[in-house]
């Protein structure tokens, strides 16, 4: 079956074999994606709305895999069995709402083995929540797909990386520690894009003195500090005699 851009790069992170919750899985599209393509072999289907869970059911029928992916109403990770699935699928949901049920699941987490989590906004309390519950990034990825960026990331349990990563730092918990590592060429264009942003908020709060837009600038000339170092890694190395 076809999927978007963002659906593909999301279950790209999904490692070969492993059984699947995606959770808001809204149309069901990664698990029929991926059971179809034989790299899982079986998955759960979980939406907290009966609507979306019908047509996933529909959808999966369709494809035939009634025997392979099951639907489950859940609020979160709520009806997730404690060793049910090695892998689990977040994304497409705010930031908020997925610390909230990471936080809410926790105990749901046992077994399983990788997160891949793409959340729509506030992704630095994504980072920093799995920082402090114990999982560690391992891998990032950044696509644009009809003029919006799509960060996402894979982590795993800390005692399971192999090597323990220092604490992120804040332009880490901002921008993301792989993708700033990698350079990655879809991180620049964000980056570029939240610059001329940044410089437009800047123009636009220029001569406030309230005690709001004095915080707000400082917050905007930070990040646009943060993003022209990053920036900087970009560019290409002099060349040097030796």
């Amino acid at each position: 079956m076809q999927i978007s851009k963002r659906l593909r790069a999301v279950a790209g992170m999904v490692t070969s074999g492993s059984i699947l919750a995606d959770i808001g899985t809204d149309h069901a599209y990664i698990p029929i994606y991926l059971v179809s393509n034989k790299t899982i072999p079986r998955a759960l289907a979980m939406d907290v709305n009966r609507g979306p869970l019908e047509k996933a059911q529909r959808h999966i029928q369709e494809a035939g895999l009634e025997a392979l992916i099951e639907t489950r109403l859940s609020d979160g990770l709520a009806a997730l069995h404690c060793k049910e699935a090695e892998s689990i699928i977040i994304a497409g949901m705010g930031g908020p709402l997925m610390v909230r049920i990471l936080k809410e699941g926790r105990d749901r987490l046992t077994g399983c083995r990788e997160l891949i989590l793409q959340p729509q906004s506030d992704i630095r309390a994504v980072r920093a929540h799995i920082e402090e519950a114990g999982w560690q990034i391992v891998n990032e990825e950044m696509i644009c797909e009809e003029q919006k960026f799509y960060p996402m990331m894979r982590a795993v349990p800390r005692e399971q990386a192999g090597v323990l990563a220092a604490p992120l730092t804040e332009k880490e918990l901002r921008f993301g520690p792989f993708l700033i590592k990698e350079r990655h060429p879809v991180l620049k264009e964000f980056l570029l894009s939240e610059g001329r942003t940044g410089r437009q908020i800047q123009e636009a709060l220029a001569g406030q003195q309230g005690e709001g837009a004095v915080r707000r600038r400082q917050e905007v000339e930070e990040e646009l500090r943060m993003i022209g170092e990053i920036l900087e890694l970009y560019k290409e190395p002099e060349n040097i005699c030796l």
